[in-house]
């Protein structure tokens, strides 16, 4: 994908103001590259997948096509609507994106394109593994994705650490999971952004509950960080027909993350669990300002429900506990100095998804940081994550020295 053969439908992605007056930046080639750590990255899992390796009970409920007396496609799904199969509309940059990620070092090499130090991988095809309402089924599933996430990225690790994955509405098989990922090794947990997929009932388990005190302090007995990763809360497919694309990922998918993030902040839990740290995945960041103003406005305003008395506003908890990942949010970006969220803000390209960066993301964020300061970019793109996720920054800039070395 030289810049010759970019397809006309992403020739927008390599325009850029430049980096003039930067002191370093985050062009591949540069000898004094930023640090860069994408905090969202997604697998290639293969499609046999769960049907190989889950519980046999648990497979006819696997995610399935069916074809109708007309001919069409449908996708069926334990916990979803049915979904028509449109035939592959991908061409150009956007087939290669789509056909990326299944081989490490192809990965590898791809990271190195894009500038990317490190990155944290997520399920792809398992992001609907929560999709069900039995926890038992979804708990299955995480432990598969584990299996397969260990035994292909915990060779490298330290740079390429996937997230383990808990289906939290069995908190029981939770907490016996997270004993044995953390003894594997793996550097964070996911947990999907509701414990009850789909769930509208206020008494179903969620994250400010106290029958998850068990499960938060073994985590942070741990000291693994948590991540909640946007679609895995509720169907994020609630709009069809004219428009509904944009409907769903702006209305129904970047915003599932805004609940677990004021679960922790508004219940207590980060009060009494003042180990514990967090980061919603791939939400954007353009409402975070908004949403720490909302929780205090109602924790204040709102005293004679707010329940219980904390010691700090819930937007202080989340200032020492939280993070929050995007790919690209100039509005978000923008409001990072005014409201002081350069802390708290982490980089991603989303590889190999559609809506990241991949492989430009010189260019993305050469559009969106010109008005930050170094120090500032420095942190939003790798050190913030260095230090959520524990990654050893010299020996990942010994990585690159040794790729310059072999070149």
């Amino acid at each position: 994908m030289d810049t010759a053969t970019i397809d006309a439908a992403n020739r927008w992605r390599l325009e850029t103001p430049g980096h003039q007056g930067w002191n370093r930046t985050a062009r591949p080639g540069d000898p004094n590259k930023y640090l860069m750590i994408s905090c969202d990255c997604h697998a290639n899992e293969p499609f046999n997948l769960w049907t190989e390796r889950l519980d046999a009970r648990y497979r006819s409920r696997l995610p399935r096509i069916e074809i109708d007396e007309h001919g069409v496609k449908w996708v069926l799904s334990d916990g979803l609507r049915r979904t028509r199969l449109q035939d592959s509309i991908f061409d150009g940059e956007d087939l290669v994106r789509n056909k990326a990620g299944a081989l490490v070092a192809e990965r590898l090499q791809d990271d190195r394109r894009d500038g990317v130090d490190a990155e944290i991988v997520f399920p792809n095809k398992g992001l609907f593994m929560w999709a069900t309402g039995d926890a038992q089924f979804a708990q299955a599933q995480c432990r598969v994705w584990n299996d397969w996430a260990w035994e292909t990225y915990g060779a490298y690790n330290d740079r390429m650490s996937p997230m383990a994955a808990l289906a939290t509405a069995d908190i029981e098989g939770s907490i016996k999971e997270i004993k044995r990922v953390a003894k594997l090794g793996f550097r964070g947990l996911t947990l999907p952004c509701k414990p009850v997929f789909n769930s509208q009932e206020a008494r179903d388990p969620n994250y400010n509950m106290k029958v998850y005190d068990p499960m938060w302090s073994l985590i942070e007995e741990t000291g693994l960080p948590i991540t909640f990763h946007i679609g895995t809360g509720r169907d994020p497919r609630g709009a069809s027909r004219e428009g509904g694309a944009v409907m769903n990922y702006v209305a129904h998918a970047l915003v599932q993350a805004i609940e677990p993030v004021a679960a922790l902040c508004a219940s207590g839990v980060l009060e009494h669990f003042p180990k514990i740290k967090f980061a919603a995945i791939e939400s954007g960041i353009g409402w975070v300002p908004w949403a720490l103003d909302a929780m205090d406005e109602a924790y204040v305003k709102h005293h004679m429900w707010a329940y219980p008395k904390l010691k700090m506003l819930p937007s202080e908890y989340f200032r020492a506990h939280g993070a929050v990942a995007f790919q690209e949010d100039r509005a978000g970006l923008g409001l990072t100095t005014q409201f002081g969220l350069a802390d708290n803000f982490l980089w991603s390209n989303d590889y190999p998804h559609h809506e990241g960066s991949w492989p430009h993301s010189a260019e993305a964020i050469e559009r969106q940081m010109g008005h930050l300061s170094d120090e500032q970019r420095a942190k939003i793109l790798g050190l913030n994550a260095a230090k959520l996720f524990n990654f050893d920054v010299p020996r990942l800039l010994n990585y690159r020295e040794s790729a310059t070395v072999a070149d």
